[in-house]
């Protein structure tokens, strides 16, 4: 496992746009179709994580990412989950091996699926997992860390990105320190 850190690109970048198939259509009603940046328009803040099936590094937030999900749902927060990597070196990151997984740890945000990895350039993500937030306008307010949870340090002490989402809904702005997110290495092609 090659461990990488994010690469915390400009805050105010604007969100990528992306058009992605989703692994686990029953999330929510948009009837099985790809998914856009667009469709969440009416969300106060997009955590966009880019997570796969197989990092130890994702395994370790996954149960605090649902959580933060399901936490923010009610204040207008949509997290988007996407897994670019080569399934054809790894397997277990494959589209319905993503699908199984969505419904095992049943996921309450959509799983996305960029086989092209085009999306993942886009965003300049590089490790699973690699966390953005962008604002109602879709301009990048944080890049960073969930926390400081890791495989190797379980007991959280930091909550980096509620941190950020609370002082971005209640002030506007998010001013807090923004440590790089680490994890494995996207598995480019």
């Amino acid at each position: 496992m090659a461990l990488t850190y994010s690469e915390m690109i400009d805050l105010g970048t604007m969100a990528p746009a992306f058009d992605l198939p989703i692994a686990n259509p029953d999330v929510d009603d948009l009837n099985g179709s790809p998914r856009s940046v667009e469709d969440y328009d009416a969300a106060e803040a997009l955590v966009v994580v880019f997570i796969c099936n197989h990092c130890p590094y994702v395994h370790a937030i996954e149960e605090r990412l649902i959580a933060l999900a399901k936490d923010y749902a009610p204040k207008q927060v949509q997290v988007v989950a996407i897994s670019s990597n080569d399934v054809a070196a790894y397997p277990a990151d494959s589209f319905e091996n993503m699908t199984a997984r969505a419904a095992v740890k049943r996921y309450p945000f959509p799983y996305l699926y960029d086989e092209s990895q085009e999306v993942a350039r886009a965003y300049s993500a590089v490790c699973t997992p690699d966390l953005y937030v962008f604002d109602a306008d879709r301009a990048l307010a944080y890049r960073g860390r969930l926390d400081d949870g890791r495989p190797s340090k379980p007991a959280v002490t930091q909550h980096d990105l509620r941190n950020a989402l609370d002082e971005k809904l209640e002030t506007g702005t998010v001013t807090a320190e923004q440590i790089p997110s680490m994890g494995c290495s996207i598995k480019w092609k």
